[in-house]
């Protein structure tokens, strides 16, 4: 099985430039990537992007923060195209477990991305609240984990485990550090990586031999030493 990669992103000139490379195969987007890009109506700034990626999924996600408004959002972001994930927090700001919202969404046949997943045991509250046929991603943050001085792989070794017999539903690794990610992904058989534009780029430069490297480093070295004229 072979790990596919998403871009995280919601600048529009990136998406633009993203969307035309064969390596990516879809988009994520936050709140908080919104608002970095300068996004101030949620609703149009939504539909540019939708217009620029019309086949592969984009996940866009609801920013409400109780059940009765989370689903209102997740209905009408739903119809807003066919290539849409709503993406779900995992919990509300207050900690309730959102299952309820998206047991709803998940028999109403929208496709489901689950956020802010830290935890099997989370994996699998999620998939006691789906059926078996309704696309669904979660996604487990592997890099803010690791940031507290957690080591997300058992996380990942387990959910994929649990996600087995669940045909409809893929564990996307995200919050990505570095591009060794995507190795480590690769070798978990994670379903999905989302991955920065600037974390893509390098991923694509992937090969260089060591020798390659040192003689790289070198050269930087030397040239900035140049530059700035330094003297012993």
């Amino acid at each position: 099985m072979n790990t596919i990669i998403f871009c995280d992103i919601a600048e529009l000139k990136l998406i633009k430039k993203f969307n035309k490379k064969k390596i990516v195969k879809g988009f994520t987007t936050n709140p908080s990537l919104m608002r970095k890009a300068g996004a101030n109506d949620y609703k149009s700034y939504s539909k540019k992007i939708l217009k620029i990626c019309k086949k592969k999924p984009v996940s866009l996600e609801v920013f409400a923060d109780d059940y009765i408004n989370m689903k209102k959002q997740a209905i009408q972001i739903n119809n807003w195209a066919k290539n849409i994930y709503v993406k779900i927090p995992i919990i509300n700001s207050k900690g309730i477990f959102m299952g309820k919202v998206i047991k709803e969404l998940n028999s109403k046949n929208i496709k489901l991305n689950i956020t802010a997943v830290y935890n099997s045991t989370q994996v699998q509250r999620i998939l006691n609240s789906i059926n078996k046929k309704t696309k669904v991603i979660i996604s487990i943050f592997a890099g803010r984990a690791s940031d507290t001085g957690k080591d997300p792989i058992p996380v990942f070794k387990k959910s994929i485990a649990l996600s087995k017999k669940y045909k409809n539903v893929k564990i996307l690794w995200a919050s990505v550090r570095e591009p060794f990610n995507y190795i480590q992904a690769k070798q978990l058989k994670c379903h999905i990586i989302t991955v920065p534009p600037d974390i893509i780029e390098k991923i694509e430069k992937f090969g260089k031999s060591f020798n390659q490297l040192t003689k790289e480093t070198v050269k930087k070295f030397l040239i900035d030493s140049k530059k700035s004229n330094f003297k012993i």
